[in-house]
């Protein structure tokens, strides 16, 4: 993938997850705060915390940062999967959310 197409297709993530989190708090009580600073877009939850989606462009990856550790996705050519087979980003997203939120919440592209 060229260093554009990563950055379109990681750029479109990071859209995502905040118009996910636009939705969720129009749909729910989860009272996510999103804050997006260039590549990176950082989730607050009202029990104070964080996850963290970055893009990490020389490795053409997006990170994920939660309570339960660090991931690294990548391109699969349809969709951002986990490098060590933990699975699709949004579902990661999602789960993680759900249990630092203490809500089910649904991630989506």
């Amino acid at each position: 993938m060229t260093e554009l197409e990563y950055m379109d297709r990681a750029e479109a993530l990071l859209r995502a997850v905040e118009a996910s989190c636009d939705r969720i708090n129009d749909d729910t009580d989860a009272d996510i705060d999103s804050q997006r600073v260039g590549g990176m877009v950082t989730l607050t939850f009202a029990n104070g915390t964080q996850i963290i989606v970055n893009l990490q462009k020389p490795l053409q990856e997006v990170w994920l940062a939660a309570k339960a550790g660090g991931f690294h996705y990548r391109f699969d050519g349809s969709q951002w999967m986990d490098t060590k087979g933990q699975g699709e980003f949004f579902a990661g997203l999602s789960r993680h959310a759900s249990q630092q939120a203490g809500v089910p919440l649904a991630f989506s592209s």
